[in-house]
C-alpha cells in the first residue's frame, strides 16, 4: 500500500482532453516523482457527479476512445462516445496511464517506471521500487481528488483494467458505486501464476522484447485468434511494429503487479460481500470462454457467492474468436449490460469523502 502520495495535481495538456497528473509518491520506502498522462472525453458537470474512471489493459494506454495518432480508433471507442454506453454527452470519462505503462517508448505516452528517467538523469532501471494495487488505487484516488470529485459515477475496465476496477470495489466501494470488470478475476489463478508469467520471464531473458510480445500475443488471442488475424498476415512484422513503442522492463513490471492481485487479500470475501450489499454497490463482471489469462470459472463461482450474499452482481459470459482480446474487440457482446450499469441508480452520497479543493473548476 502506498505510504504517501503528496502534492497530487492535474494540469491541462496541449490537446483537447489531454491531462498530466503529477505527485510525489513513496513506493516500498523509495520516493518517486510520478508523471502520468491522461485523456478525457465529455464534460465534468457542475455537480461533479458524472465522472467515470476507465482503466486500461496490460499493454493499453490512456487512449481508450477517440482516434489514435495513427488514425485507428481507441481501444474502447465502441463503448465511449456520444450515445454509446459510456455516453460522453452525459459522462466525463477519463483514463490515465499506470506507472510502468508498457508503451513507454511512444513519445505521446507519459508514464513513470524502470525505463524512464530517474531524478539523477539516468533511467530508473532495477532501482525502480515495487508497487502494488494499493499504490495504484491511491494514485487514482489522487486523480479523483484533483478533479474535486466526491466519488466516481463508475469505474470500468478490461483485463488489467478490470482488476483495477475490482480493486476499487474491494477497497472503497462507497467511492465507486458502479463497477464493471471485463475479462478479469477475483484472484490470479494458475494460468497466469504458473504458466504465463514464468514463461514470459524466461522468454524475455532469452529472446528479449520481440519474443515477450510473441508470448503476450499468443496468450491474448489464442490459437483461433491467431488463425483469424494472421492467416494471411505477417506476425513477425506485427511484433516488430509493436516493439517500436513497448518497453521490456515495463512489460515485466506489470506482470509482477498482476501477480499480486487477490481481492481476498484486501478483505475476506464474506466481509467484502456484506460491505458491498450494505453500500449498494452495483457490480458487472464479464468473462470470455476460452480466455487463456482469466478462465471464466474463476469469476463464475465468485459471482454466484456474491449474488447469494445480496450483492447486486450481474455476471455475463460470452465466446469470442479472439479469446481474451474479445474484451476490447468484441464489445458488442456486453455493451447492453454496460449501458444498464451506467444508467442504474446508485445509493445517495453519504459524505463528500475524497473530494478536495482543486483549481480545475473549468474541467
Amino acid at each position: 500500500m502506498s505510504e504517501t502520495l503528496r502534492g497530487a495535481g492535474l494540469e491541462a495538456g496541449a490537446g483537447p482532453g489531454e491531462w498530466m497528473f503529477s505527485a510525489q509518491a513513496t513506493f516500498s520506502g523509495v520516493d518517486v516523482p510520478l508523471r502520468l498522462g491522461a485523456q478525457s472525453w465529455g464534460t465534468l458537470n457542475a455537480a461533479r457527479d458524472n465522472a467515470v474512471l476507465v482503466c486500461h489493459y496490460y499493454t493499453g494506454t490512456m487512449r481508450a476512445a477517440g482516434t489514435n495518432p495513427d488514425g485507428t480508433p481507441g481501444w474502447w471507442a465502441a463503448l465511449i462516445g456520444p450515445g454509446l454506453p459510456l455516453d460522453t454527452d452525459r459522462f466525463f470519462v477519463i483514463c490515465m496511464n499506470t506507472p510502468s505503462n508498457v508503451q513507454a517508448r511512444d513519445s505521446g505516452i507519459v508514464t513513470t517506471g524502470p525505463d524512464t528517467p530517474h531524478p539523477d538523469g539516468e533511467t530508473w532501471g532495477p532501482r525502480f521500487p515495487d508497487w502494488d494495487f494499493g499504490d495504484l488505487h491511491a494514485i487514482q484516488l489522487g486523480l479523483m481528488r484533483a478533479l474535486s470529485v466526491a466519488r466516481w459515477h463508475a469505474v470500468a475496465g478490461p483485463s488489467l483494467g478490470g482488476l483495477q476496477a475490482l480493486q476499487w470495489a474491494a477497497r472503497t466501494p462507497e467511492l465507486a458505486p458502479r463497477v464493471a470488470a471485463v475479462a478479469a478475476s477475483p484472484h490470479v489463478g494458475p494460468a497466469l501464476r504458473d504458466a504465463f508469467t514464468p514463461l514470459l520471464r524466461q522468454v524475455a531473458q532469452v529472446g528479449g522484447l520481440n519474443e515477450a510480445l510473441r508470448v503476450i500475443t499468443f496468450f491474448g488471442l489464442g490459437a483461433d485468434g491467431l488463425e483469424t488475424l494472421f492467416r494471411d498476415a505477417d506476425l513477425g512484422a506485427y511484433l516488430a511494429a509493436r516493439s517500436g513503442t513497448a518497453s521490456l522492463p515495463h512489460i515485466l513490471d506489470i506482470a509482477r503487479l498482476v501477480g499480486t492481485h487477490d481481492l481476498a487479500g484486501v478483505t475476506p470475501h464474506p466481509e467484502m460481500f456484506a460491505h458491498w450489499a450494505a453500500s449498494g454497490l452495483r457490480l458487472l463482471t464479464v468473462n470470455i470462454a476460452g480466455d487463456q489469462f482469466f478462465p471464466a470459472a474463476e469469476m463464475r463461482g465468485f459471482a454466484q457467492a456474491s449474488a447469494a450474499a445480496g450483492v447486486n452482481h450481474t455476471h455475463l459470459e460470452f465466446a469470442s474468436g479472439q479469446g481474451h482480446l474479445g474484451c476490447v474487440n468484441d464489445t458488442a457482446a456486453f455493451a447492453a449490460q454496460m449501458h444498464a450499469l451506467l444508467n442504474a441508480p446508485a445509493t445517495p452520497v453519504l459524505a463528500a469523502t475524497g473530494a478536495a479543493d482543486s483549481p480545475l473548476s473549468g474541467v
